[in-house]
């Protein structure tokens, strides 16, 4: 995948060194080159020194391309600019902002912006909304045909409920992560997009669900 990671930080650089070491290609965008030092120094990624949110940066880091960009600064204001920049004029597929403010998080929310809040969320977590795909089996349960999957709810997908898109029983909704909180759904539910929904499904519905989300 191709990841853009504004901020240089202690998660910025956190999350640049795991995912290229994983074998996704990385940019970092900073505008203080002294947080560069934080990046080890076989970092296998591309370095940007600049304005985080000049649009000459991010094109140079290539964000038509991207799969996905975190701005993680230490700026509310520039991390909000940079995920709105990001999604709605370049359009890419997965943005999140970091948020320190939480009396912030519905007007994030209400902007559309994944957020991870600084005290609650690490490295791995972000990484995680950062990297996986549309529609992902997470896990098997046992010996049984049950499989639990988690999608990412695009935009054609929002404002349906659960039961719209899935009516069928076999497929039965166990978990939504939106912005900074996860809770439990109903099938009466109501998508968001940018949501993670997490599914229980049998085997042979999981073509039933594929075919609603397209893939």
């Amino acid at each position: 995948m191709k990841i853009i990671i504004v901020g240089c930080g202690r998660l910025g650089s956190g999350l640049a060194t795991t995912l290229a070491n994983d074998g996704n290609t990385i940019t970092v965008i900073c505008a203080d080159e002294k947080k560069f030092k934080r990046l080890p120094a076989d970092f296998k990624g591309t370095k940007i020194l600049g304005i985080e949110f000049d649009k000459d940066n991010l094109e140079k880091a290539g964000i038509e391309r991207a799969d996905s960009l975190i701005s993680c600064t230490e700026s509310d204001e520039i991390n909000a600019l940079v995920a709105r920049i990001a999604r709605n004029y370049y359009r890419v597929p997965r943005v999140i902002a970091r948020l320190y403010d939480q009396r912030k998080v519905d007007l994030y929310n209400a902007l559309g912006i994944q957020i991870i809040a600084t005290t609650r969320w690490g490295i791995a977590r972000a990484k995680e909304l950062l990297t996986f795909s549309h529609l992902e089996n997470v896990m098997s349960i046992g010996n049984t045909p049950v499989e639990i999957v988690r999608i990412t709810v695009s935009s054609m997908m929002a404002g349906n409920s659960i039961r719209d898109l899935f009516p069928v029983t076999e497929v039965q909704p166990v978990a939504i992560s939106r912005g900074n909180q996860s809770f439990i759904p109903t099938r009466t539910t109501t998508l968001e997009a940018g949501d993670i929904l997490y599914l229980s499904a049998l085997g042979d519905t999981l073509e039933q669900v594929k075919r609603t989300l397209d893939l």
